[in-house]
């Protein structure tokens, strides 16, 4: 049966199962501290207070790294001091491939090294950082490995994490200093590293058979990895739905923390921005609720693509029949005449009509263009009754997305397609200057026939 304990609920528990098995005369004694392997705990232990709200988190990885004997027998023979990581550097700025070797069952002995780097077995206070800038003192650790406490330009440094909670909880058996992030040893890092690599090579990913160019008989060459931030080799109607991903993986890119673009982040950015702005809930109701074109964006997004969004505003949305809406896919084509698969704000796009008088961009309703001209010193999209102004600009850019606010809602042109009737065209072919006449074989029917035609011919002109 597995007997490890998970979440920070269960560490209460086992805390409390502690306290009741004490006996009368240690818990009555508030600052008497607990021998070596008696079992026993204080209830003003520093191990108590490591449940404290802000180190849940920490307290989870002592249950499942299995350490809370080992940290009661070292309260029992000395004070501790902990180094402890706030929650949310455990919960959202931890790597989660990191985070998963650590909770792995093989990986156990990491964890444990990992958690006993941040514990030194004797009391050190915010009072005993060196005075002096970059000055630095040594201190041991329960996993026999040391840190260094730092202080670096008036800041209060554990190897290279900021405390900013000095002396947050302090008790009769030691104290915790809260920290910015996790201190990760030199070892662990190097057992992460190794399975990281022994995993990459044992992981082989399929690859189909060479290419040979029918051209020169040779093998096709792969193309060069893209850099960061360029755009995808495919375009953007290849990569759209119906069907899966294109991309063998989401592009590179200069944000986040594996250095490619979150795109679903980034529309749900944009569409938040657009219901506090106000007016353009109809807009992304359309979005979210009645169409999956926001995680088909997301997509996109992530891929290297860059959108520009022309947003009809409630005013326009309102305008919209039940027939234009009723039919299946109507939301969809719609809204996919409404981006544009290029990254543009209200500067260019009125720079470009000033310059150019008429433009046309492409939407993702492949292959119908919007149309856009300048007219009373801003940008017309469209002709005629469907056209509309670009009337709140850059609601939201962010580099990858644009979003740019219309007072109408857009269609395509229809073209009226009126079928010619064809009538045969008597060709008179003119025999070229220098040519011989081509001559045609002439059967007995056809000489008798030129024969009757010219003695016509002369019949008519003797009388």
């Amino acid at each position: 049966m597995d007997r490890r304990i998970y979440g920070g609920s269960a560490a209460i528990n086992l805390i409390l199962s502690l306290l009741f098995f004490s006996s009368t005369s240690a818990l009555s004694k508030k600052n008497q501290i607990p021998s070596s392997g008696s079992g026993q705990i204080n209830s003003n232990s520093v191990l108590v207070a490591l449940l404290d709200s802000r180190y849940t988190e920490l307290s989870e990885l002592v249950e499942k790294a299995l350490l809370l004997q080992t940290l009661e027998e070292a309260v029992g023979r000395h004070n501790i001091t902990i180094f402890a990581p706030r929650n949310e550097a455990l919960e959202r700025e931890l790597d989660p491939e990191f985070k998963r070797f650590l909770l792995e069952p093989g990986n156990l002995k990491s964890l444990q090294t990992l958690l006993m780097f941040h514990i030194i077995p004797n009391r050190v206070g915010s009072n005993q950082w060196p005075k002096e800038e970059s000055g630095r003192v040594k201190h041991d650790t329960l996993g026999n490995d040391h840190v260094h406490l730092i202080n670096g330009d008036g800041k209060k440094m554990v190897d290279s994490a900021e405390v900013i909670r000095p002396d947050d909880l302090t008790r009769p058996d030691g104290l915790i200093h809260g920290i910015e992030r996790l201190l990760i040893p030199r070892s662990v890092q190097e057992d992460f590293n190794r399975r990281r690599s022994l995993q990459s090579i044992s992981a082989v990913l399929p690859e189909g058979a060479p290419e040979v160019d029918p051209r020169t008989n040779r093998l096709k060459k792969k193309p060069a990895p893209a850099p960061a931030g360029a755009p995808p080799a495919l375009p953007i109607q290849s990569a759209m739905a119906p069907g899966p991903s294109l991309a063998p993986a989401p592009a590179p890119g200069p944000g986040g923390k594996h250095h490619h673009f979150d795109g679903e982040a980034q529309v749900k950015d944009f569409i938040h921005t657009l219901l506090h702005y106000g007016g353009y809930n109809e807009m992304a109701d359309i979005l979210v609720n009645l169409t999956s074109l926001a995680t088909e964006m997301g997509r996109l997004v992530s891929e290297g693509y860059v959108l520009t969004v022309l947003a009809p505003n409630d005013e326009a949305m309102a305008k919209l029949t039940a027939d234009q809406l009723s039919e299946p896919g109507a939301p969809e084509q719609i809204v996919y005449y409404h981006i544009i698969p290029e990254y543009q704000t209200e500067e260019s796009m009125y720079n470009s009509v000033r310059r150019f008088g008429k433009v046309k961009f492409d939407t993702l309703r492949f292959p119908h263009k919007v149309a856009a001209k300048e007219a009373d010193g801003s940008v017309k999209f469209g002709d005629g009754e469907r056209s509309a102004y670009l009337f709140d600009p850059d609601i939201y850019t962010d580099g990858r997305i644009s979003v740019q606010g219309i007072d109408g809602v857009l269609f395509p042109e229809v073209e009226e397609v009126i079928e010619s009737v064809k009538k045969p065209v008597k060709k008179v072919v003119q025999q070229r200057r220098g040519q011989l006449p081509q001559q045609v074989p002439v059967n007995s029917q056809t000489r008798q026939r030129h024969t009757f035609k010219k003695l016509t011919q002369d019949l008519a002109l003797v009388e």
